[in-house]
């Protein structure tokens, strides 16, 4: 992703989130240094996004209502929509979804990774059947510090 496709840079207490809009769709939600520049949004939808995660920031309860499609593998695409299911506060394993998708918890993981909207695709509340697991492909640092943060804003034990 360059700088330029981004239609909204917002501040967080965990990242910068770098949105991009194509159309009617959010397509993609990206975590970014937190010292990274903000964008006011550019247009309607991106400011849109921009309203929703603050108010999911004020409230971990908010329920997103974006327009998105899934995009990725047939597979992919069934692992996301198990995670939407997955409510605000609570959380799963990779193991408990693989079983319920009749696959691996590996491939799970990895569709996890693939995945271009967080928060509104929570991928953070899947965690390791023996601890928090991995997040945008890292297993320590920045990443597993945002998953570490937005599990305890949404008041999830893990």
């Amino acid at each position: 992703m360059t700088l330029e496709s981004f239609h909204a840079k917002i501040a967080t207490p965990f990242a910068v989130l770098g949105i991009c809009t194509v159309g009617e769709l959010v397509t993609d939600i990206e975590y970014l240094p937190r010292a990274a520049a903000t964008l006011a949004p550019l247009n309607k939808l991106a400011e849109r996004a921009c309203r929703q995660l603050e108010r999911y920031l004020d409230d971990p309860q908010f329920r997103f209502t974006l327009p998105f499609e899934y995009r990725g593998s047939d597979f992919q695409c069934r692992v996301w929509r198990e995670i939407v299911k997955i409510k605000s506060g609570k959380s799963n394993t990779y193991k408990n979804i693989a079983l319920r998708l009749n696959s691996a918890p590996r491939p799970v993981g990895s569709a996890c990774g693939k995945n271009r909207l967080p928060l509104l695709i929570p991928c953070h509340r899947v965690l390791a059947s023996n601890g928090i697991g991995g997040f945008m492909h890292a297993r320590s640092g920045d990443p597993i510090a945002i998953k570490t943060w937005l599990l305890k804003h949404e008041g999830a034990d893990f």
